[in-house]
């Protein structure tokens, strides 16, 4: 006997970046591990139910520096990178994400993104330079 089974039809998203061969692997490494604890942050803390978050990635073909941008629509509570009074305790699974990326970012910060949301972002440029943390939107 033969029998025709319904086929349920689901949607599937499909995210593709092309970044240049040219940028420097010790940028690329960081790029990687700032990308990653940036979107954890936007699905564990932005998350809204129905909502999207974002991912851009901008490589300067100049400079060979990349730009990571993650915009996320929970923009009620900026974060910030200092653990506050005591400490992160050791035995903490989380909270560590933004120190990291203070350590590997040139420069990072948040700023809002109206009407509700937030981005994070963060620079990393191919020498290395001081990093530090802007509070404010970032010179372009």
């Amino acid at each position: 006997m033969y029998a025709i089974t319904p086929h349920q039809h689901s949607t599937v998203r499909t995210f593709t970046q092309q970044l240049s061969s040219t940028v420097s692997p010790s940028v690329a490494e960081r790029a990687v591990q700032i990308t990653a604890e940036l979107a954890a942050n936007a699905v564990l803390h932005g998350r809204v139910q129905g909502r999207d978050f974002r991912v851009a990635l901008t490589c300067a073909a100049v400079s060979g520096g990349v730009r990571i941008e993650v915009t996320d629509p929970h923009g009620e509570r900026l974060p910030t990178p200092s653990p506050g009074p005591g400490g992160i305790p050791s035995d903490t699974a989380s909270g560590r994400g933004l120190l990291l990326v203070a350590a590997l970012a040139d420069r990072w910060g948040v700023e809002p993104y109206p009407p509700s949301g937030k981005t994070a972002w963060a620079e990393i440029g191919p020498g290395g330079a001081a990093r530090s943390h802007e509070p404010g939107p970032p010179t372009r």
